[in-house]
């Protein structure tokens, strides 16, 4: 049996405890983040393994099969336990179920409930006294059946070491929160492109002030829109209506990088995913990201990734 480990050098690790019937879209929006943030930093920030109480293959929703590991796997420290569980989450409240959720749970430094997998971590009594969520179409259900917690119709509740969020879309955010905290948040901006997650349209019912304090997003999507031909700040606070220096005291309160210094990230992150998925030659990638010439971009992409942008192709390709 693998052994897992995890100390101040290792990988964080996740493990997943899926019930039959879970949702594929639920459990892809947690796992394509976190891969995707292994592939842009070239190690294993994360690691994940997939457990379930008898162990081998578990069919989601739509019948995909996972192989998965029994819940008495050795592992000595878990850093995040996801109980993903969707449909039939009654008939899994049972006291097998709930055993090997306490069987883990010891070991987890926090746990997670996807869906209704919050319904599950509440029957195993390992949400008693905390506030929790669950998916809103059974969420009046979850608040007459558990009276031990307090119910709050939300997408996601964060309430100390226990997290519950209520669908496959709130999955994401849960997700994004921990690349923030295990990478930091240039990561999370980089996976927010790769999935398109744009979060500059306000709703409809925004207020003025709120729109305004979205000055970030606003700036950041002109920037992924104009890679080839860059924009200057100046542009770009025109355009939002914000003034540079407040621009730039927004960016460094939510991400704590200057505007430039992000664009500069935006473009070189662009570089890195034409020169190890693409055959382009260097100085097309180079004018592709706004860089009159090889030399340019080189020398940026040096000093961000300490690779030369010839050697990153000729590894890669």
């Amino acid at each position: 049996m693998q052994k897992w480990s995890n100390n101040k050098y290792s990988p964080v690790i996740i493990v997943f405890l899926l019930f039959e019937k879970f949702s594929n879209l639920c459990l892809a929006n947690c796992l394509e983040p976190l891969r995707a943030v292994n592939d842009f930093s070239e190690r294993d920030i994360f690691k994940w393994i997939f457990t379930s109480v008898d162990g081998g293959p578990i069919l989601s929703s739509s019948g995909l099969p996972v192989m998965t590991e029994r819940t008495s796997i050795d592992l000595k420290k878990i850093d995040y336990l996801f109980v993903t569980s969707s449909y039939d989450y009654t008939s899994h409240a049972n006291k097998k179920c709930s055993h090997a959720i306490r069987t883990l749970a010891p070991k987890s430094n926090n746990l997670i409930g996807l869906d209704t997998g919050s319904w599950l971590l509440a029957n195993a009594g390992l949400l008693d006294g905390y506030n929790a969520t669950i998916h809103w179409d059974v969420f009046d259900e979850f608040a007459e059946n558990f009276f031990s917690l307090t119910a709050i119709k939300e997408r996601v509740i964060i309430d100390r070491t226990r997290i519950t969020c209520a669908g496959a879309m709130s999955a994401f955010e849960v997700t994004r929160k921990i690349i923030e905290k295990h990478s930091n948040k240039l990561m999370a901006l980089n996976v927010d492109s790769l999935f398109m997650r744009d979060n500059r349209y306000p709703n409809s019912n925004t207020d003025k002030n709120s729109f305004e304090a979205n000055y970030v997003d606003r700036a950041i999507a002109l920037m992924r829109e104009n890679i080839e031909n860059p924009l200057t700040l100046e542009q770009i606070s025109k355009i939002i209506s914000c003034s540079q220096k407040t621009l730039a005291r927004r960016f460094h309160a939510k991400i704590q990088i200057s505007p430039g210094q992000l664009y500069r990230e935006i473009r070189l992150t662009h570089a890195r995913h034409l020169l190890t998925t693409t055959h382009l030659p260097i100085y097309e990638i180079a004018l592709r990201c706004g860089y009159d010439n090889p030399a340019a971009l080189s020398r940026a992409y040096k000093k961000q990734f300490k690779i030369q942008p010839r050697e990153e192709k000729k590894t890669n390709l």
